[in-house]
């Protein structure tokens, strides 16, 4: 299905989060010397958009998808999927990552933005009405606009690997 236009800016997010996730998984086996270059990426990338956006889902979104009772549990799955996502940006933060712990971060990151997108924007695009979804568009764009809007390049370490 076509994403509304309501919701594009989220999976425009979406995207940079999947390209952070699938350079984790190119990038494999990853070297312990490579560690902290990957969580001072993934702790900018959380402040630059990640965080902002868990927000913006969690205040608008969410909120508006609770008024379909069927929506309920895969709701209070994505809301605790985004706790322990945090917990992994702790982590990073800390720069407590191993090369463990890492690729499981990507792995649910990518995860939780395929359920976003296949099942939640999905579901809200059959069940939320045109005007309900053009109300919500402009909503999310405003709490959106915090996120930084310069391109933030991976370097040496964390650029995208070819195939193995």
């Amino acid at each position: 299905m076509l994403r509304d236009k309501s919701l594009i800016p989220l999976s425009h997010q979406h995207q940079h989060a999947l390209a952070l996730c699938v350079r984790i998984d190119r990038a494999q086996p990853i070297p312990v010397g490579d560690l902290q270059t990957w969580q001072e990426e993934i702790e900018r990338d959380f402040a630059q958009e990640i965080d902002i956006h868990f927000s913006a889902e969690e205040s608008l979104l969410f909120p508006a998808a609770r008024e379909f009772p069927e929506l309920v549990s895969l709701l209070e799955g994505l809301i605790a999927e985004h706790a322990t996502l945090r917990e992994s940006l702790v982590q990073a933060s800390a720069r407590t990552m191993s090369t463990e712990t890492l690729p499981a971060f990507a792995r649910q990151l990518s995860g939780h933005i395929r359920k976003e997108e296949r099942q939640l924007f999905e579901r809200l695009q059959q069940l939320m009405n045109a005007d309900q979804l053009a109300d919500l568009g402009p909503r999310l764009e405003a709490a959106l606009r915090d996120v930084a809007h310069s391109c933030a390049l991976p370097n040496e370490t964390t650029k995208l690997k070819p195939r193995k």
